[in-house]
């Protein structure tokens, strides 16, 4: 089985940055994606940023520029750098692992909070 725990997630004021950071642990036979979702009150989970092992990138053309995912194969880490924030960020962040079976992990979610 994989866990993952998500931490960083905070209040902070609009135009503020945050660093959140997820490690993966357990059974692990092989990566091949990690990413970030965000699920805002009433609204539906929704692709923020994923990485793949090959390192190339996705993002939501919301948070292009201002958040950028990087990874530690090392340390089973993905990390999401987030910069420039403003209250429309405001959301439940989801840490996912997809592995080479394409089973599918997620996190227990950590609370960002942004201010106006």
């Amino acid at each position: 089985q994989v866990q993952l725990v998500e931490s960083g997630g905070g209040l902070v004021e609009a135009g503020g940055s945050l660093r959140l950071s997820c490690a993966a642990s357990g059974t692990i036979f092989s990566i091949s994606a990690m990413g970030w979702y965000r699920q805002a009150p009433g609204k539906q989970r929704e692709l923020v940023a994923t990485i793949i092992t090959g390192g190339s990138t996705r993002y939501a053309d919301s948070v292009k520029g201002r958040f950028t995912i990087s990874r530690d194969n090392a340390k089973n880490t993905v990390y999401l750098q987030m910069n420039s924030l403003k209250p429309e960020d405001t959301a439940v962040y989801y840490c996912n692992l997809v592995d080479s079976y394409r089973d599918v992990y997620w996190g227990q979610g950590t609370q960002v909070t942004v201010s106006s």
